[in-house]
């Protein structure tokens, strides 16, 4: 992982010369007008493009294009293009006659039987959990999130986290104490509070869903998509589908209380419509710079088998999802 991730986070001098000129170019009064001509351009273009569609499709433009005039949920003019062409003409799109029943886990519930140790099922009001007593860690976290008419501000975060008297471990909030380390969530409060309830958001603070996470993960590259997850995909997509989890080395470090400290943390996001999948995995290591970008951290789902043995999305066609797992997206979403 060391390699990969210091090759996909540094930049060349002359790519940093570029972003410099560019943000400088935005921030100056010729970039915000030329930013204006470029996105009057797209809706010209748009609105031309639109009138020649069947009725069908429009019902479904609109729909976008209504989330996209609400500014709470942070879809941009080019989000709103590139979206448009990729469900219609791009190529990110595979295939699949899995019909997904709108539950928390897509695919089917991951496959564990090669992990090593015995994973357990634990089912709550806005998502799913496999979760390993051994590893006194949730080794992966399934949640569906779905566009919200309105975005309604969710419940205050709740002061403590609480143990999970199904498992057998019994992780207490106090074996982080000292630790260095983040109780780290894996299915988000935020998401799950906006499309569940308060409820639901409650049982995100069990220790269950909670893993060790460095603070510069927890609150950098994995919040972006968390929230991103949360509020601009469903605006473009309807809804999203979250896997989530550690992946551990050989012989974990652990903290004080004797909770395994996991390698790195995988995030995969799945995107269905009209029977079309697509996916974008990540793979975030615990060192990583003050800073990073979630688009550092792009991987593939085979990469992420590889190092949990886990089989995900085992209910999936083979040719589909062999096909799927063995890309990389060229970009975040």
């Amino acid at each position: 992982m060391g390699r990969k991730r210091s090759r996909k986070t540094s930049r060349s001098s002359s790519d940093n010369l570029a972003f410099v000129a560019v943000g400088w170019l935005l921030r100056s009064r010729w970039g915000r007008w030329a930013l204006l001509g470029f996105n009057l351009l797209l809706l010209l273009a748009g609105g031309g493009w639109y009138l020649a569609q069947p009725a069908e499709r429009k019902t479904e433009i609109h729909q976008l294009l209504g989330n996209y005039m609400d500014r709470e949920k942070q879809v941009n003019l080019p989000e709103l293009a590139w979206d448009l062409w990729q469900y219609y003409y791009g190529d990110q799109f595979v295939a699949s006659d899995f019909k997904g029943d709108g539950g928390f886990i897509y695919g089917g519930i991951p496959d564990t039987s090669h992990f090593g140790t015995k994973v357990r099922l634990l089912q709550n009001a806005g998502y799913a959990v496999g979760y390993s007593d051994s590893r006194k860690n949730p080794v992966w976290v399934a949640y569906r999130l779905f566009d919200q008419a309105e975005l309604k501000k969710p419940g205050e975060r709740p002061d403590g986290f609480d143990v999970d008297s199904r498992t057998f471990a019994k992780v207490r909030s106090d074996d982080y104490t000292n630790s260095g380390y983040d109780r780290g969530h894996l299915a988000p409060n935020y998401g799950i509070a906006l499309c569940y309830g308060r409820e639901a958001q409650e049982e995100t603070f069990l220790m269950s869903n909670i893993v060790p996470q460095k603070h510069e993960m927890n609150a950098g590259p994995w919040k972006q998509l968390e929230m991103r997850a949360a509020i601009n995909y469903p605006a473009r997509y309807q809804e999203i589908w979250v896997i989530a989890g550690p992946v551990f080395g050989d012989n974990p470090a652990t903290t004080k209380g004797g909770v395994p400290i996991p390698d790195a943390c995988y995030k995969i996001m799945i995107d269905e419509t009209s029977g079309k999948l697509r996916l974008q995995a990540f793979l975030m290591p615990q060192d990583i710079p003050e800073g990073a970008e979630s688009e550092s951290f792009l991987t593939s789902v085979d990469e992420i088998e590889k190092l949990t043995a886990i089989d995900f999305l085992p209910e999936l066609d083979d040719a589909a999802e062999d096909k799927l797992e063995a890309r990389v997206a060229g970009s975040v979403w």
